[in-house]
């Protein structure tokens, strides 16, 4: 019976840190205003300081989606990549809040 509570116990412990992990995770508010990240004029996001795995997990996936968007849009409306991250990134850095980073020709500033 000993062995089966532990086992239990363990089972429930592994479970709950699952369960627990994707609330852990970085949001992307987040890590803007931790000034991990930024917008960049293209469309994408970058990383301010490079260092943090998770930032960089993070920009990954950001920048996966947005290329997939971005790629539909083009092909709906029938123009180019290179427009459609153009205006996204005009969007995106227009949008940003104060204090988060931006990309500018000199580098990362601050909006």
């Amino acid at each position: 019976m000993t062995i089966w509570r532990r086992v239990i116990t363990v089972g429930t412990m592994l479970w709950c840190l699952v369960a627990v992990q994707p609330l852990l995770a970085l949001t992307l508010e987040e890590a803007k205003s931790k000034g991990l990240v930024g917008e960049k004029s293209n469309g994408y996001v970058g990383l301010v300081s490079p260092g943090s795995g998770e930032a960089q997990a993070l920009t990954n996936e950001v920048n996966q989606k947005r290329r997939q968007a971005y790629e539909e849009i083009a092909h709906r409306n029938g123009t180019s990549l290179n427009a459609v991250e153009t205006l996204a990134g005009e969007k995106a850095v227009a949008n940003t809040k104060p204090g988060n980073f931006v990309e500018g020709s000199a580098g990362w500033v601050k909006k």
